[in-house]
Formats: C-alpha cells, structure tokens, sequence
C-alpha cells in the first residue's frame, strides 16, 4: 500500500505542477490586462509549483521509506497545496491526500493469508 500511495502522489504532483502552470498563465493574463487580483493568482500558482513539486518528491520517498513521515509530510502537503495553490491545483492536491493516507496507514510487511478454499485436506 505504501507504495501505491507514493505513486498515486507521484501522479498527482506531476499533474498538480501543470495545473500550476494553467494557473500562472490565467495569472499572466489577467495581470498583463489589469485585472484586479491578477497578482493574487499569480501567487498562488507559484505556491501550486512549490507544493506540487514537494508532492512529487515526498511520493518518490514514500516508495522506499519505511518509516511514516514521509506519508504524514504528504498529508500536509497536500492540504496546504490545496489551501495555497488555487483552485486548480486544489483537485490534484485531493489525490495527493489519497496517496499520503495509503502511504501513511499501508502495511508493508502485509502477508497473503491463505483462504478457506486454499486449504488442502
């Protein structure tokens, strides 16, 4: 499990950073045309950047970690990139949240119990 959420993580920073990207661009123009609060998504998409690319990175250590910091890091990640990255980022930052719970509470030492039809007689 925790290396399914460091991979559900990892997807999710990688489209959170083009989200990001869409957001700056939205920002660029409505700063260019003087709109009010064009700075403000401006800002925001570089905060979508950052905790993007900290998902990414976090998603990357949660593959090979064994320890649960790595999966609590990305539960905050994920809430302050939605909180600070816009709308946008804030639906990637959501699967990103996903991927930090399956990496925090997945078991890696799992083992395949055998089943009633499994046993032999």
């Amino acid at each position: 499990m925790k290396k399914a959420g460091g991979i559900i993580a990892l997807i999710a920073g990688i489209f959170g950073t083009i989200a990001a990207g869409v957001t700056l661009f939205i920002g660029g123009i409505g700063s260019a045309m003087k709109a009010d609060g064009g700075d403000t998504v401006i800002a925001l998409g570089w905060g979508g950047v950052a905790f993007s690319f900290l998902a990414i990175i976090l998603g990357a250590v949660a593959m090979g970690a064994r320890g649960r910091l790595p999966g609590a890091l990305l539960i905050v990640t994920a809430v302050l990139g939605a909180i600070l990255g816009g709308t946008l980022v804030a639906v990637f930052m959501a699967l990103a949240l996903v991927g930090g719970v399956l990496a925090l509470f997945g078991n890696q030492n799992a083992q395949i119990r055998p089943g009633p039809s499994d046993q032999s007689a």
